[in-house]
């Protein structure tokens, strides 16, 4: 017979989630203060530099599915414990690497490891919140987006006084061991809980459709594009932020802000990161009670918003902080929004395959990481900003006019399974 759950066990599930994906969370948002001083010791060139984080995120995101389908194999343990020995190696590689090659391998491992932590602790949090899975997925998310706030500071003071080989030494293997540590505190919940009924307050599917057939559909494919012009802007502000400050000569500026007074690329990043980790639950938690596609308006609009400003004053330390953490707090909560209306469409019992699928998309936007370097070099960070604008206002205009009715659409007609080219399976 099964054991039962406690109630708390899913909160502590959670919460070791969480903390997984903070240790992870420097991989990505701290990578941009390392950037620079790499660009230093060798002269290789920033967009030489960043292709190294283009290769980190695709391989990230490329390879969840892959992940994904090992957790529900051998479980959650086993994966984040490959993941935590992962990142701990990469950061060690990227404190000696000495060529592009080194640190390109390092980016490479460190996407492995980075996406063992994120498909599972997202996957796991799914399968113990079933009825609560944007709270879940938004939460867990959070971990990701918050994580480095509380180690830009440490890390930024490290590379000034001992270089960013250091940093990159310690900071990984210490990462790596908390992950490693939780690893084995991660279990699946003992108990499948029932499907949950449709929901009253939001469109979404009566039947379950696995990753074959919904990458069939045209809708998945619009949510794809959709997540790849909204995640392309976020991922070139946050690998660009700090040359960003420095071309605009605000980077050591001091700002006082909330009673604290810092460099303004310093707290920038901090607040990005706070803002970054709200967004993603506080949006997931609006789109329930107002929709995915009004949220996803409302949200990319004031990306497209905040760039604006910090395109027009960006030159004002006060400004740069205010601009670039409105910004993330609107940007996060792709993370959220996405994995939602990707299991109010195509269902639960695929939920977490489906989800994975569609957060490859972050590995594609990645691309254009490296194309804002010489974007920036040819014309400037004004053409840059222009392209995050036009693709968020893209985006926001899709949502509302492309996805919504697109999804009304096919959610409207899946009781008629043969006209949509798909073979359901009904939920139970």
């Amino acid at each position: 017979m099964e054991r039962q759950d406690s109630p708390s066990a899913k909160w502590w599930q959670l919460a070791f989630g969480v903390i997984c994906m903070a240790m992870i969370a420097n991989l990505q948002y701290g990578w941009t203060l390392f950037v620079d001083p790499i660009d230093q010791r060798y002269h290789w060139g920033r967009a030489a530099i960043q292709l190294a984080f283009t290769l980190f995120v695709a391989t990230e995101t490329w390879l969840v599915p892959v992940e994904a389908w090992f957790v529900d194999r051998y479980g959650p343990k086993i994966v984040v414990a490959f993941g935590g020995v992962m990142i701990a190696l990469a950061w060690t590689i990227n404190a000696y690497a000495d060529s592009l090659a080194m640190l390109y391998l390092g980016a490479v491992i460190a996407g492995i490891g980075a996406g063992s932590v994120y498909g599972t602790c997202v996957g796991n949090a799914l399968k113990w919140f079933p009825h609560r899975r944007g709270l879940a997925a938004g939460a867990t998310a959070a971990g990701f987006g918050a994580g480095a706030a509380i180690t830009v500071v440490p890390i930024a003071r490290m590379i000034a006084s001992s270089g960013y080989q250091d940093a990159f030494l310690y900071f990984g293997i210490g990462q790596g061991a908390v992950v490693l540590a939780l690893a084995f505190l991660l279990r699946k919940p003992s108990t499948n809980s029932p499907v949950q009924r449709k929901s009253t307050r939001l469109p979404q599917t009566k039947v379950d459709r696995s990753p074959r057939e919904a990458v069939r559909t045209p809708v998945f494919w619009v949510m794809y594009a959709m997540f790849v012009m909204v995640a392309s802007g976020g991922l070139m502000a946050a690998a660009q932020i700090a040359p960003i400050a420095h071309d605009f000569q605000v980077a050591g500026v001091p700002v006082s802000l909330f009673g604290l007074q810092m460099a303004a690329l310093t707290l920038a990043i901090s607040l990005d990161r706070i803002f970054d980790g709200f967004g993603r639950p506080f949006f997931g938690y609006v789109s329930d009670n107002i929709g995915r596609e009004n949220t996803m308006f409302i949200a990319f609009s004031t990306a497209a918003l905040a760039v604006i400003v910090l395109l027009t004053y960006g030159h004002i330390p006060m400004v740069f902080v205010l601009a670039t953490a409105v910004y993330f707090g609107v940007f996060g909560e792709i993370y959220s929004l996405f994995p939602a209306t990707c299991g109010d469409t195509f269902g639960s019992k695929y939920a977490a395959s489906n989800a994975g699928l569609l957060y490859t998309a972050k590995g594609t936007a990645a691309f254009l990481v490296p194309f804002a370097s010489l974007l920036s070099a040819a014309y400037g960070w004004s053409a840059v900003f222009t392209l995050i604008i036009v693709l968020n206002l893209t985006a926001a205009a899709m949502a509302m006019f492309v996805l919504r009715p697109m999804r009304a659409r096919y959610l409207a007609a899946e009781e008629h399974p043969a006209a949509l080219g798909a073979h359901p399976i009904r939920a139970a």
